[in-house]
């Protein structure tokens, strides 16, 4: 089995190594080019072809502008592949799908059809969901819409951020992913069509959506600071200025919502919503470090009845 392997992010990178420990034949690497980062804005090679490289793949390693490329085209089809492996990649249009004979397999952190889109396991967490999975699906023209070759499962943890699931979910991939593979070439995976029924969005998320609304509940702002924890991050304003919010815990109360409604040394502050109330346990002022909120308090000059609100972005 000849396998082209198609990804750019660190979350497909447990994937590629699995996929090589198994023993398939990695014939090349797809990825997307290298970028300028850090302060001296040096050219750095992505997650994945740094991982290439790392596992000494002595393939060929195509980072194309755009999939439209014809000499990429010509170049992809001379790998001769029997199947793609796409992990947190591209969209690949219709002339490359056609490329090899098995086919082109994806994974999914979500149980399709439930959070199609880019940020499914944000999403699933911003939802109050309790459980989520992975699952493996042949690519087709419509986006996450293919045949399902595998699904597993997984329990979302009470207090689980969205980049704590999205370390157990990369590996959870990487494992169904090679079963999968192993299944096509062995004619023993049935592909199963997605059903039009319980389609959901997980579309990608940007800055503002992660804003707190004080008049949404209790339990549903804690959901959001979970599911956009690293990223875009939860926040309000306090005293003019941005506060992050890394970490809460839903309490009893009642008051106006983004009221102050306790100050604690020790356990931090107490905000009112719309239902119930929040303690923030993790925050971050503008331009500091993270650090609890009963450290935040101790710090800093916040008091009894004073709002949290409405950033402008």
């Amino acid at each position: 089995m000849k396998v082209v392997f198609m990804g750019t992010p660190d979350f497909a990178v447990p994937s590629l190594q699995k996929i090589v420990e198994s023993g398939l034949d990695v014939v090349g690497i797809v990825t997307r080019p290298d970028k300028p980062r850090g302060r001296g804005q040096k050219l750095q090679p992505t997650e994945v072809k740094a991982a290439a490289q790392d596992l000494g793949l002595d393939v060929p390693i195509l980072q194309p502008e755009s999939l439209k490329d014809k000499g990429f085209l010509a170049d992809l089809k001379a790998l001769k592949a029997d199947l793609f492996a796409v992990v947190a990649f591209l969209i690949l249009p219709r002339n490359v799908l056609a490329i090899p004979p098995l086919g082109s397999v994806n994974v999914h952190p979500s149980l399709l059809p439930k959070y199609r889109g880019a940020a499914p396991i944000q999403w699933a967490i911003i939802k109050g969901e309790t459980e989520t999975g992975v699952t493996i699906f042949r690519l087709s023209p419509r986006v996450d819409a293919g045949d399902v070759l595998i699904q597993e499962p997984v329990a979302i943890g009470a207090d689980e951020t969205a980049g704590e699931l999205y370390e157990r979910l990369k590996g959870v991939g990487a494992e169904l992913l090679v079963r999968a593979i192993d299944g096509v070439a062995r004619g023993a995976v049935t592909p199963i069509p997605q059903s039009d029924d319980g389609v959901t969005r997980a579309p990608k998320l940007e800055k503002d959506d992660g804003q707190i609304v004080w008049t949404e509940g209790a339990t549903d702002i804690r959901n959001l600071i979970r599911g956009v924890n690293p990223f875009p991050g939860a926040f309000t304003r306090w005293q003019g200025q941005v506060l992050k919010v890394h970490r809460a815990s839903v309490v009893a109360g009642s008051g106006k919502p983004g009221m102050v409604m306790g100050v604690d040394g020790k356990t931090g502050l107490c905000v009112a919503t719309g239902q119930g109330a929040l303690v923030l346990d993790e925050v971050q002022p503008a331009g500091k470090k993270r650090m609890s909120g009963a450290d935040f308090v101790r710090g800093y000059p916040v008091k009894m009845g004073e709002m949290l609100g409405h950033v402008d972005l």
